[in-house]
């Protein structure tokens, strides 16, 4: 469930990430530096993801779950953040997103795959 809940994460951030890419190649952005910018940063957080996913969770790596963790904790602000800035539609599912992947990567079940009897 972690592993999906983090790549479900890095296919949104890497989504965004071309979309903005997309808007800046078309002209549609406002300040080209910072789309480049945003763009970068949205393809190389989900790319991180994909990999922390894939390559670390479900292979049963134990490195994946740290960065997995930090993500959550970081989502967590960007949340709160979003619903004080009157945008509760985007702020409440990222928490209930952060929450869950937090829950899920914290859980005994992924502890023991990822470290099995000896944690």
């Amino acid at each position: 469930m972690a592993a999906v809940i983090v790549a479900l994460e890095g296919l949104i951030a890497l989504g965004l990430g071309i979309f903005v890419a997309v808007e800046a190649v078309l002209g549609e952005a406002d300040d080209l530096t910072a789309a480049v910018a945003e763009a970068a940063f949205g393809v190389l957080v989900g790319a991180g993801l994909l990999w922390v996913a894939w390559g670390g969770l479900l292979a049963g790596e134990r490195w994946a779950r740290a960065p997995g963790v930090v993500t959550q904790i970081f989502l967590l602000p960007v949340a709160v953040t979003l619903i004080q800035s009157d945008q509760p539609a985007l702020g409440i599912p990222l928490i209930v997103i952060a929450l869950a992947g937090l829950g899920a990567l914290l859980a005994p079940p992924t502890t023991h795959a990822l470290y099995g009897d000896d944690a």
